[in-house]
């Protein structure tokens, strides 16, 4: 709770720090003042704790409600799909159909091509992004609060507020867009369409490096997209839960406020896994595009 912090800057801090885990060097003085005499492994206290770990540290709160979330799509779609009947359908056999017919129609308006893999993955990723970004829902202090009683210190319950798990995402869709051009065009070919485009042939340095920005721009406006949106929605969250320690005028003020961010966030929600979903189709109906 908010009012269980020195200040708000170390609420704000606290709320917005992964759990991770990794390793510090011997010698490093940790956030109690000890210092390792051996290289450690050890969850970190702190962004300093963070940065000394480097780039083979991992977010566990990230990675654990990432995976267990498309578990529990897998679990729920599955279990729907098992239970499908002709007859007078289940609430949960009509949720999934309407999704199926609205990830199939959204395929074929965006899609020109023939890839049986385009919109089992169309599904996933919205359903994935989705799922994800409605952890943000959740009150900021309630799952938080409950791992600090269990000794957890840090844990950030949305995944797509962490720019590793968005780029990962981000970068998955950027490899088969890769493989896909390669496929369908020929290696020559899809640097043909990089190099010898828009300008002519003899000015393929100028295409090269023009088309190079645009390919390498789409993986990064994808995740940071995503991970921009949630974050901000996240920090507005964090700071409407700040009114709740000042007093019961404010703390009014405050549940008013959040009620009525939550219910437009919701929006904001299903619109990111619906653009990602749209970017990835559109970029892999480009990747088999020939360009004359």
């Amino acid at each position: 709770m908010a009012s269980d912090y020195a200040s708000s800057g170390e609420y704000i801090k606290h709320h917005l720090q992964n759990l991770t885990y990794g390793k510090l060097p011997a010698g490093f003085e940790r956030h109690d003042g000890d210092v390792l005499a051996t290289t450690t492994w050890t969850f970190a206290h702190g962004a300093n704790e963070v940065q000394a770990m480097g780039f083979w540290s991992i977010n566990v709160d990230s990675m654990l409600f990432s995976i267990g979330l498309g578990a529990l799509f897998l679990y729920f779609f599955y279990a729907a799909a098992k239970k499908a009947t002709a007859g007078v359908p289940s609430g949960l056999q009509n949720f999934v159909e309407w999704v199926i017919e609205f990830i199939d129609n959204s395929v074929r308006g965006s899609f020109s091509h023939r890839n049986a893999l385009v919109a089992p993955l169309a599904l996933t990723v919205f359903m994935w992004v989705f799922l994800m970004n409605l952890m943000d829902l959740l009150p900021v202090d309630w799952v938080p609060y409950a791992a600090g009683m269990a000794g957890v210190p840090y844990l950030k319950i949305v995944p797509s507020t962490d720019p590793n798990v968005t780029f990962g995402l981000a970068l998955s869709v950027f490899a088969l867009v890769l493989y896909y051009s390669v496929k369908m065009k020929g290696a020559g070919g899809f640097f043909s369409e990089l190099a010898f485009q828009p300008f002519p042939k003899f000015l393929f340095p100028v295409n090269l490096l023009l088309e190079g920005v645009g390919l390498i721009a789409k993986p990064i406006s994808l995740s940071l997209r995503l991970f921009g949106n949630m974050y901000a929605g996240e920090m507005i969250f964090i700071l409407i839960a700040l009114m709740f320690g000042g007093g019961w005028v404010l703390g009014l003020f405050g549940g008013v406020l959040q009620w009525a961010w939550a219910v437009f966030h919701i929006l904001i929600i299903t619109l990111q896994a619906f653009i990602f979903m749209t970017l990835t189709i559109v970029y892999l109906d480009m990747a088999h595009a020939e360009h004359h």
